[in-house]
Parts: C-alpha cells; structure tokens; sequence
C-alpha cells in the first residue's frame, strides 16, 4: 500500500512537472530563453543552475579573504594610537609599520572591509551573471576570478598595502583594464588576440597561476600554515604546524573535497569549505575561530547574528585615478589585461565546446559577441564595488552537465548569490584553514594545462616552463609572464632576423626584375621610334 502511494505521488509529481514545463515553455519569458529551441525545460535549467552555484560559491568567501590581505582601503591610520608607532606613519620601512603587527583598530578595519568585500563578490556575481544570462542567454556563471585576485592583493597592493600601488590606484587600474578589454571586445579582435600569444605561454600561464594559488593556500595568512620562510632555504616545512589542530582540520578537509572531487560529487569544494568552517564556529575547542578573547567575542556576536544585511561602506568607488600617472601601474595593468584575455576567453570557449554551442565551423558560438561584452562590462562594475576582474566560470560545465541549454541557468545562479548577501556574519566567518585548502584545490585544476604543453619541443617548453615556475618562485604572476614571452622572443629570434632576411630579398628581387622590365620596355620604345635608314 505504501508503495503504490509513492508511486501514485512520483507519477503526481511528474505530470505537476510537465504541465509547469509547458507552461513557462510558451510563455514570454520562456520563448525568450529559446527553451523548447534548445530542447530544455524548466525545472531542468532551474536543477542546473543550483548545481552550478553551489560549485562554485566558494568564491565569496576565499575571494573576500584573499583580497582583504591588500588591506584593502585600511590605512596606517586606522591603527590604535596606543598600540601604534608613531613614527610608522612617515616610515618607509614596512617592519615598524603597525599594518605588519597585531593592532586591534586596524584588525577592525581589515574585518570590516572583509564584510564589504563579501557583499561585494556576491553583487559582482549576480550582475554578471544575470546579464549573462539576460543579454547573451547562455548557461555562464561569472564572478570575480581567481589569479587576478591574487595578483592584484600580492603583487599590486601588496600584503595590507606594502607594495607598489595604493588599493585605490589598483582598483583606477582594473577599471581602467575592464574599459579597454570591453573596446578591443567591442570591435572583435578579442579571439584574434588570445591566438597571437604563443600556445605554450597560454597554457603555462594557466599552470602558474594555479602553482602560485597553491603556494598561497599553504602559507600562513590565507592558507594552513604548513610551509613558511627559511633563513637557509628560503622556505622550508614550518616545524610547528604539525602540532597546530587547525593544520589537521584543514587536511580534512582537503581530504573531503578531493574525495568528493574524485567520485564526480558536485560542490565538493563548498562543502570542504563548510565542514572545516562548521566545526571551527564551535567555542571551547582546540580549532574554534572565536577564542575566548574580546574579539573573540566580538567575532562571535556578529556570527551569531547568521542573517544579516551589510552594505558596502569602505570598498565601493575607491578608485584613484589620479594615481595612473605612476609608472609603477602600467606593467601590472598589461598584466591583468593578458590575464584576462587568456582566462575568459580561453574559458568561455572551453565551456562552448563542452555544451556544444560551437558553430560547425569552431570559429564561435552563438551569442559570442553579447557575452564577451557582459563579461568586459562586468569588470568595470565589479571594480566600483571594490573588487577585482570578473570572468567566467569553469564550474558552469556541472550546470550544463545537469541539463543547463540556456541563460536561463545563469539567472538561476545570480538568484542563488542574491540569497547569499544576507548570510554575511556566516560568509565573513570561514577561518584560513578552510581556505587554504580550496586554494590548493583550485591550483590543481588549474594544472590540468599542462599536459597539452609540446615538452619534446624546445622552442614551447622552455619559455611555458620559465612561465610556469617563475610565478611561485618570485610570488609574482607578471615576473613568470615577461620572463616567458622574453625567452619565447630570445629563441626565435634568429627565425625572425632569417625572415626579415628573406622577405627583404624577395622584396630586392621584385624591384630588380621591375627595374629590368622597365629598360626593356623603354629600350623597345626607343627603338620602334628611331627613324629608319
């Protein structure tokens, strides 16, 4: 009896369904999104776009701790005046600069800015998304990428600003990136110029980025803290990590989303993320995030909110534009804009392939033209807000994988980041040891390039090497960038003195034989002129 229940309610349930699926499949909005064209429905597009979400929500919060590290808009002077140096105001030293040390006005800053910065990740990606799917009707996710987040808080602004450029110079640099990649876009030699950089290169500089994640999600700050620096070796295996519970909670977690990874569960790193934060948000405990301190339990006090609405205070519309005229700004900014041209456009035509929107010729994909401008576009918003560049998603394949044909998916994907604007004491609580190890996640997927890398060929694989190990190593993706390309011009350069040499033979040929043709020609005229004798 209780069976055919069940089975009266399923059969109940899939006729409720498909009577659902036909109905929003004539209506406007779902012949706007083309969903019987494209032979999906529904509840179909409505499955995969909480699939793609839920792969990749991760990014609010690893991207809101990595890009607090630059410390944001959080200045010297914000310090305490009883803990900080005065004389660290007008230093140029960084080691006496209370930005480096534990100083309770600053640490409020930095958790402030961090909450902003979660809600900035979060509108960043529903605009970007909902776009997406609105204007070009594809099954895309986007939000801001990893690689250039790291590059614009290590390399840019530096671990709470100690580097070249001022958080508020970054961000003039991104929107300005943002402006300039939405006019080449606009005039279509986006794909033309993602095929002028050299294969190898591509593909290291994927790679690289990925080594360089890795490295960050091991270190001390925004990682589990098992390498750190070495007077001898430079950087060795800190000796007491593995006495730190946190260390180990961290390497279960890792463990837990390689094994969801491994059996092809979606969302394994979110939910990685989330046994480690879970178990960290409870007190009394060797791992808890809120010590019994008072921020501690400050901290506490606002997690236990849980629902909460933060509107951003400190990030948004900090750009500098006066700070462009440094000439410190333009390497890093070519930087982002080679990153950028090779990520999204790389992904989106990895995405393309795999859904099967490419056209039979594989020179595009319907809606190309719309997405490449919603992307562009969306960097320069997401900069406003105080974040970095936007791109598309790698994880939109899990969407498309469950069914996903149409933009549909994406609008679901933007819903689900809207819902998550109001979580923000939860998202602001994901301690570095949760972390870390989706950092470590995401650089390994990052080197699945590697393979299709030519190593037999000298000429491809010492510049993409060069490219690839140079990030890490100087913990800097423009230096692996420049020394790559360098050495890609160094060992072609003979090719290129040869051909000079060749064409301007050819060309000396040309005007030898046009010269000989014209005496012949005059030395004929002259003689059928001549009079006769």
């Amino acid at each position: 009896m209780g069976k055919q229940a069940l089975s009266g309610v399923a059969e109940a349930w899939r006729r409720a369904e498909a009577r659902l699926n036909q109905c929003v499949s004539q209506s406007r909005p779902g012949r706007y999104f083309k969903l019987e064209a494209r032979k999906s429905t529904f509840t179909r597009e409505l499955r995969a776009g909480l699939t793609t979400f839920v792969t990749m929500a991760y990014i609010i919060s690893v991207n809101s701790s990595i890009l607090t590290d630059s410390g944001g808009p959080c200045t010297a002077r914000d310090c305490s005046p009883e803990q900080a140096d005065p004389k660290s105001l007008h230093s140029s030293g960084p080691s006496d600069d209370c930005r480096l040390r534990h100083n309770p006005g600053f640490e409020r800053c930095l958790s402030e800015t961090k909450s902003d910065l979660v809600v900035a990740t979060a509108v960043a990606a529903a605009i970007a998304s909902i776009a997406m799917g609105c204007i070009a009707n594809l099954p895309l996710a986007l939000a801001p990428g990893m690689g250039a987040n790291a590059f614009f808080s290590y390399n840019m602004v530096g671990f709470h600003g100690t580097g070249p450029l001022s958080y508020g110079t970054a961000l003039a640099a991104v929107m300005l990136e943002g402006g300039i990649f939405f006019f080449i876009s606009a005039l279509g030699l986006r794909g033309r110029l993602a095929r002028l950089i050299p294969r190898g290169i591509r593909l290291a500089s994927a790679a690289g980025i990925g080594l360089f994640l890795a490295f960050t999600g091991l270190q001390a700050g925004q990682g589990v803290a098992l390498v750190g620096p070495s007077p001898s070796t430079l950087v060795t295996l800190d000796p007491g990590t593995l006495a730190r519970p946190t260390f180990w909670l961290g390497v279960a977690g890792f463990v837990l989303t390689a094994t969801c990874l491994a059996r092809g569960v979606n969302g394994g790193m979110i939910y990685g993320i989330m046994f480690v934060a879970v178990v960290s948000w409870f007190r009394s405990t060797a791992v808890t995030l809120f010590p019994p301190t008072a921020e501690g339990d400050a901290a506490f006090a606002y997690f236990r909110k849980v629902v909460d609405f933060h509107a951003i205070n400190r990030t948004a519309w900090k750009m500098d534009f006066g700070g462009l005229k440094n000439r410190a700004v333009w390497v890093p900014l070519l930087t982002l804009l080679y990153v950028d041209i090779l990520d999204t456009t790389g992904s989106m035509y990895s995405i393309a392939e795999y859904g099967g929107f490419m056209t039979e010729e594989k020179e595009g994909f319907e809606g190309e033209y719309r997405a490449f401008l919603v992307d562009t576009g969306a960097t320069v918003v997401s900069a406003a807000m105080g974040t970095t560049t936007v791109t598309t998603y790698i994880e939109s394949t899990a969407g498309i994988r469950e069914g996903g044909r149409t933009g549909l998916t994406a609008v679901v994907v933007a819903a689900g980041f809207v819902a998550a604007l109001f979580f923000a004491p939860l998202l602001t609580s994901v301690p570095p040891w949760a972390v870390g190890p989706a950092l470590v996640v995401v650089g390994m997927m990052m080197m699945r390039m590697v393979r299709e890398i030519e190593w037999g060929e000298a000429r491809e694989a010492v510049p993409a090497f060069l490219t690839m190990i140079l990030m890490p190593l100087t913990f800097s993706i423009a230096n692996g960038i420049i020394a790559g390309i360098g050495m890609h011009v160094a060992i072609h350069l003979y090719d290129y003195v040869a051909a000079v040499a060749r064409w301007l033979g050819r060309t000396r040929e040309a005007v030898g034989e046009g010269r000989n043709q014209v005496s012949a020609a005059l030395s004929e005229g002259q003689a059928e002129a001549a009079p006769p004798v």
